[in-house]
């Protein structure tokens, strides 16, 4: 059966999807501090902007002028498709954990449905798992809140910081296993002349083949390219 395909608009990235995200899937980008995770939620979005899908970007972190000054930085305006309501921001204080849990459930999929939303983007799920100091509680938040996004229709990507600079696992090691997909974004400064290497690889992605080898990567003024066809020494 084949799976329609989501484009991330990140060039490289598609290639090695085979074509891009599977319809309607959960897909987690993880990585350290500075690896373009933001940048890549934004690109995948605006991607959709420019085939009229409406688009939903749900922010911890950051207020929407600043969301909106990060994607002008890229050449990315935000502000027609904002008027047009093709964008929705959705902006959580993750300082009230019960009250934000309560909006998440109570407004989100309403959000998300009357704006016919195809792409999601949730930056960043740690900052929603530290609300919570009962692992049990952060698992069936976690798990709610993507059986909600599922139940949307849309495909989504989530954020989430790595437990460190070297691992394969988030902060709280529970997004991986909700998730449909995993990318792995990770900055290497142990080559020579301390140059900062990124690379991307896809740890797991169901109901598709994806490439397994690990790619460098580089931010642009234009957002992220993936350079599929390099390897990584």
């Amino acid at each position: 059966m084949a799976t329609n395909r989501v484009k991330t608009g990140v060039s490289g990235l598609d290639e090695m999807l085979q074509g891009g995200l599977p319809e309607n899937h959960i897909v987690l980008v993880m990585g350290s501090f500075g690896t373009g995770k933001t940048t890549l939620g934004l690109q995948y979005l605006v991607e959709g902007l420019k085939s009229d899908e409406p688009c939903i970007f749900i922010s911890l972190e950051e207020d929407r002028d600043s969301i909106i000054k990060n994607a002008t930085s890229f050449g990315w305006d935000l502000s027609g498709a904002i008027e047009k309501k093709k964008l929705g921001l959705f902006k959580l204080e993750p300082s009230d954990a019960k009250t934000t849990i309560t909006r998440i459930k109570s407004e989100l999929p309403k959000f998300v449905k009357s704006f016919g939303a195809k792409r999601v983007v949730l930056d960043s799920v740690s900052l929603l798992n530290m609300m919570f100091a009962d692992e049990n509680e952060r698992r069936s938040n976690l798990f709610n809140l993507c059986q909600l996004l599922r139940s949307t229709g849309a495909t989504t990507l989530i954020t989430a910081e790595v437990k460190d600079e070297n691992q394969r696992s988030s902060r709280d090691g529970l997004a991986e296993y909700t998730a449909d997909g995993v990318l792995l974004l990770q900055s290497d400064e142990n080559k020579e002349g301390g140059e900062v290497q990124l690379t991307i690889r896809i740890l797991k992605m169901r109901r598709t083949s994806h490439s397994r080898r690990v790619k460098p990567y580089s931010i642009t003024d234009k957002g992220i390219v993936v350079h599929a066809g390099a390897d990584v020494f």
